[in-house]
């Protein structure tokens, strides 16, 4: 490469690996803090702050006596920068997730600790090269705008390289050692023969973060622990004891909520909430056709498949790759009663043009993150005007009735009732106690006949016992796909 752009490379790389770096950002915060928009927020809100620090801070340094050897340097600390970052972020944030309740201040705190040293520091390279690429006052102005643009269009290829191929396919560590290395190696290129000794601590930090990633991936391997970056999520897949009975269960955690549990020996249903999905016999006992707004592990859809032997099952699953390690680790199996669609739930809802007699809902992007667009009136009119006469939506929630905890389970409840003439709510774990955290079912019929609450059925009785009463306050606006402030309610219930 010729000298005269060596300035020019140096920038773009710098701007590749900010928008990069931001992009995984959301992957190494998602697993603890999930990924609501306050999680985004903190992220953009402390890099973009960051950077224009670095800004400033670049340009008064370059304004004293700049020389590439000391952007070398910035750039240089830079990588060391992520480097540390790489190796201290499972502490850092397990103890923010022990020590704070809440998630905007912990996801502040975090970007701030881990983000913002790499950040301000790239953000010195652009003036600082500026400044360095000055030769006369006549074309400072266009010599300041191309150091720009190169840097915005290096931020643009970083986007797409990153969401496109660099998460899916390398992992969080796994990249974020990769661009601490490229970080490294670009400092060297800048001012490589007078830094001998730069020379052997960038073979350090390669050798050095070499070791680190393949302790920690022999480790998990080891501990039967799978750490999955796709598309779409970061997924945990490790072995755990369930507690109620003390038997072995496989987890599936998605951006750190525990989406699916399997145990190891047997095909029960181990989350008991997904067995009130099994009220769809009792509210349409003629049922044949049915769709499921999430898949994960497909815990109900193979115990549907199993129960119910004449009926289908259609899964909308966003993450073709969660399928994938479905069927690796939780025993999914291609069934031709079972049809499952990789695409986001309300796209689904929005095109299809397919009747059902059941849909049931258990979609979450984790425990603190709600897709808001199926939470919407417009997505439960689409519900309705896809189940037939005597169709039934049961959709699981996490909250409680009353109080603050309850906000969006009141708003979800309004927002049902607008449109489905018949809505219940029952309660999975303490029946009578409308201010208890749990799961709690929503129950919508599209019939307007009186259902029954007692059946022969022992396993559907006891389900009907845990029907609630009780009021619930009509205190809450209806959610539209103009107005669901859903990651604000879900808040609350922290």
């Amino acid at each position: 490469m010729k000298k005269k752009y060596i300035l020019e490379a140096a920038v773009f790389v710098c701007g590749a690996v900010v928008m990069i770096f931001e992009l995984v950002g959301s992957r190494v915060l998602g697993p603890y803090f999930g990924t609501s928009i306050f999680v985004w927020t903190s992220l953009i809100g402390i890099i973009l702050g960051s950077l224009s620090l670095g800004y400033y801070f670049g340009g008064k340094m370059a304004d004293k006596k700049p020389h590439i050897k000391e952007l070398s340097l910035i750039i240089f600390l830079s990588a060391i920068a992520i480097g540390v970052m790489t190796v201290s972020k499972v502490f850092l944030l397990n103890s923010l997730l022990n020590h704070f309740s809440s998630i905007r201040i912990s996801s502040v705190i975090a970007s701030i600790v881990l983000f913002f040293p790499a950040s301000f520091l790239l953000g010195m390279v652009s003036p600082y090269a500026a400044k360095i690429k000055l030769n006369d006052l006549k074309n400072c102005a266009a010599t300041v705008g191309n150091l720009y643009a190169v840097s915005t269009l290096g931020s643009i290829f970083g986007t797409f390289l990153a969401g496109f191929y660099l998460i899916p396919h390398f992992g969080t560590t796994k990249l974020l050692i990769v661009i601490s290395a490229i970080l490294a190696g670009t400092s060297l290129l800048l001012f490589w023969e007078h830094f001998r000794k730069r020379r052997i601590v960038f073979l350090a930090m390669l050798f050095f973060g070499w070791i680190v990633f393949g302790v920690l991936s022999n480790f998990s391997k080891e501990n039967g622990f799978v750490d999955v970056d796709t598309e779409y999520n970061r997924v945990w897949i490790y072995d755990d004891q369930f507690l109620e009975n003390e038997e072995k269960v496989k987890v599936m955690g998605i951006n750190n909520e525990r989406h699916s549990m399997m145990f190891l020996n047997s095909d029960e249903l181990v989350d008991g909430y997904t067995r009130y999905y099994h009220l769809v016999r009792h509210f349409n006992p003629d049922f044949e056709k049915t769709l499921m707004l999430g898949g994960g592990g497909y815990s109900y859809p193979k115990d549907f498949l199993i129960k119910y032997p004449n009926a289908t099952i259609d899964v909308v699953e966003i993450d073709p790759e969660v399928t994938e390690l479905a069927k690796k680790y939780f025993r999914l199996k291609d069934d031709p009663r079972m049809e499952i669609f990789h695409e986001d739930g309300r796209v689904f809802l929005n095109k299809s043009e397919r009747k059902y007699d059941a849909i049931f809902g258990d979609a979450f992007k984790s425990r603190y993150s709600v897709p808001y667009q199926l939470t919407t009136k417009e997505a439960v009119k689409k519900m309705h005007d896809m189940l037939n006469d005597d169709g039934v939506v049961i959709l699981n929630m996490g909250a409680s009735i009353e109080g603050e905890h309850g906000i969006f389970l009141r708003a979800q409840y309004a927002t049902y009732q607008s449109v489905f003439p018949q809505t219940f709510l029952f309660l999975v774990n303490e029946p009578d106690d409308g201010e208890a955290l749990q799961n709690i079912i929503l129950v919508a019929l599209k019939s307007k006949k009186a259902p029954k609450f007692e059946s022969s059925d022992t396993e559907i009785q006891e389900y009907l016992g845990h029907l609630w009463k009780g009021e619930v306050k009509n205190d809450q606006p209806i959610l539209t796909d103009d107005y669901a402030p859903v990651d604000y309610y879900i808040s609350k219930i922290l």
